[in-house]
C-alpha cells in the first residue's frame, strides 16, 4: 500500500487521470513510497527546494534546531545525519559542514572576529590558515600574531586587549611537533572572553579528546571551545571528497558560528556527505593500520644516515613526543624527514622524491594511497628547533599499503639517493 506526500493541496490517483499532460503527470505524481526501509547507509538526499505542507508550516518550520526542513542549504536527513555523527566522534553537541577543512576555517574566523580584534595563530599552523589572516583578515581589519606553540610563556605572552581567538594546532602542520595543550588551554583559562579552536584534522577525534584535555582544580574536564576537521582527509578516507565540520560544545558559541555559515550560504552535495557517511564506520580500524605503518617506517628512517631528523610525535626526540605521551592514545598516519642542504641539495632530494613509486606525489593524505611531498626549511619556521635551517623536508603520508613494501619502495629511493 502507497502513501501520499502531506503538501498543500495534495493530488490524489484520481486527479492524476484527469491531467492532459505526461510532462505535468510526471512531476506531480502523487505515489510515495510506503516507509519502513532500513538498511545500513543512511539514505541520500538531494535538495534545493523543501516542501511545506501549508502555509502554517512555511511560517513555523525551524532549521535552526533541526526539528524541521526549510531549504537544502540548511539541512537535509542526509547532512543532518552526517553533522551527529561527527559531533560524537569529536566529543562535541554540534556541527556544521563546509565545502572544506579551510572553509571550516575561514568560517570560524569570520564569525568570531570583528574589525579591531586580534588572532593568535601557531607558528607551525596549516599553512593555508595563516595566509587567510595575512590576506582577508588584514584587509578586515582583523590583525594577528604568530606564537610558539611548544612554549605556554610564549602564548601567554602575545595574549592582548584585543585577542578574540586562538588557533591550536596538534600535531604541527608538516613538521610534527605536538604541543602541550593543556599547557596552553590553563593560559587561555585566564581569559574567559577569548575563543579557543583546535585544527584537530590530525587526530580525526580518534587521538585524543579535545573538549576534555585537562582538569579544573575541581576536577572537572576542560578542553578546546571549537574544533575544525578536514573531513577531505581520514573521515571520507578515499582522498575523493573535500569538506570540513566545525563542532562545538556550547550553544550560544554554535549559533554565531550557525547564523555565518547561514549567511554565507556554506553547503556540501549530498552525494560527498553520503561518501563520509559510508567512510566513518571503517574509520577507527583505517585510522589505527595508518598508526601502526607509520611508527614502524618512522623507527625504519632513523636508521638512515642521509636523514638528519626524524620528525615523528611517537617517536622519542620528535619535538613534543613528552606532550604527545601525556595527551594521545594514536598518531595517525604521517611522518616527515629532514635533510639538510649542505650534505643534500634540494636538487637531491627531489631526485630522491621522483624516484619514489609507490608514494605519490601529491597533497592531502588520509586515504588509501601513500604520498610524499617536498618542502623548503628555510622561512618555515619562526621557532623551535627548525627555525633558521637550510634544508628540504620531506613528509610523508602512509597509506594502506603493505609496510613492507613501502619501506622498500623507501629503500630504492635511497639507493638512487647514494647513487
Amino acid at each position: 500500500m502507497s502513501t501520499y506526500a502531506s503538501t498543500s493541496s495534495p493530488m490524489s490517483m484520481g486527479d492524476l487521470a484527469n491531467l492532459t499532460d505526461v510532462a505535468t503527470a510526471l512531476i506531480h505524481h502523487p505515489y510515495r513510497p510506503p516507509g519502513g526501509f532500513e538498511t545500513v547507509q543512511p539514505g541520500v538526499h538531494k535538495a534545493s527546494t523543501v516542501l511545506f505542507e501549508n502555509t502554517a508550516a512555511l511560517k513555523t518550520r525551524q532549521w535552526k534546531d533541526k526539528s524541521g526542513y526549510t531549504y537544502g542549504l540548511h539541512g537535509t536527513p542526509t547532512t543532518f545525519t552526517l553533522e551527529e555523527r561527527l559531533a560524537t566522534l569529536e566529543g562535541g553537541l554540534q556541527t556544521l559542514l563546509a565545502p572544506s577543512g579551510l572553509a571550516a576555517i575561514a568560517l570560524v574566523d569570520m564569525a568570531l572576529l570583528r574589525a579591531g580584534d586580534e588572532v593568535l595563530i601557531p607558528d607551525n599552523a596549516y599553512g593555508p590558515g595563516k595566509d587567510f589572516a595575512r590576506g582577508e583578515l588584514a584587509h578586515w581589519g582583523i590583525t594577528h600574531r604568530v606564537y610558539d606553540p611548544q612554549n605556554p610563556a610564549s602564548l601567554a605572552a602575545q595574549i592582548a586587549e584585543r585577542t578574540r581567538l586562538i588557533w591550536l594546532e596538534a600535531a604541527g602542520s608538516v613538521t610534527l611537533e605536538f604541543p602541550d595543550l593543556p599547557g596552553l588551554l590553563a593560559v587561555t583559562r585566564a581569559h574567559p572572553n577569548i575563543v579557543t579552536v583546535l585544527d584537530n584534522t590530525w587526530g580525526a577525534g580518534l587521538a585524543f579528546d579535545a573538549f576534555r584535555l585537562g582538569q579544573t582544580p575541581g576536577g572537572a574536564p576542560f578542553g578546546v571551545d571549537v574544533t575544525i576537521h578536514a573531513l577531505t582527509k581520514y573521515p571520507s578516507g578515499g582522498g575523493d571528497v573535500l569538506m570540513g565540520a566545525v563542532v562545538t560544545r556550547d550553544a550560544t558559541l554554535h549559533h554565531r558560528l550557525k547564523m555565518t555559515h547561514m549567511r554565507l550560504g556554506l553547503g556540501v552535495g549530498a552525494n560527498d556527505a553520503e561518501l563520509v557517511l559510508r567512510g566513518l564506520p571503517s574509520l577507527a580500524v583505517r585510522y589505527a593500520a595508518h598508526d601502526a605503518s607509520t611508527r614502524q617506517i618512522a623507527q625504519w628512517l632513523t636508521q638512515q644516515p642521509e636523514v638528519t631528523q626524524v620528525l615523528h610525535p611517537a617517536l622519542p626526540g620528535s619535538p613534543g613526543h613528552a606532550h604527545f605521551l601525556q595527551t594521545c592514545r594514536a598518531a595517525g598516519g604521517l611522518v616527515s624527514m629532514v635533510f639538510e642542504a649542505h650534505r643534500h641539495p634540494s636538487a637531491q632530494v627531489e631526485a630522491f622524491v621522483d624516484a619514489l613509486k609507490l608514494f605519490k606525489i601529491g597533497y592531502s593524505w588520509g586515504g588509501p594511497l601513500s604520498l610524499v611531498m617536498p618542502y623548503e626549511l628555510q622561512g618555515m619556521r619562526q621557532f623551535g628547533p627548525l627555525a633558521g635551517q637550510q634544508g628540504t623536508l620531506v613528509r610523508l603520508a602512509v597509506g594502506l599499503e603493505k609496510v613492507d613494501d613501502l619501506i622498500a619502495d623507501l629503500d630504492q629511493a635511497f639507493v638512487a639517493l647514494r647513487g
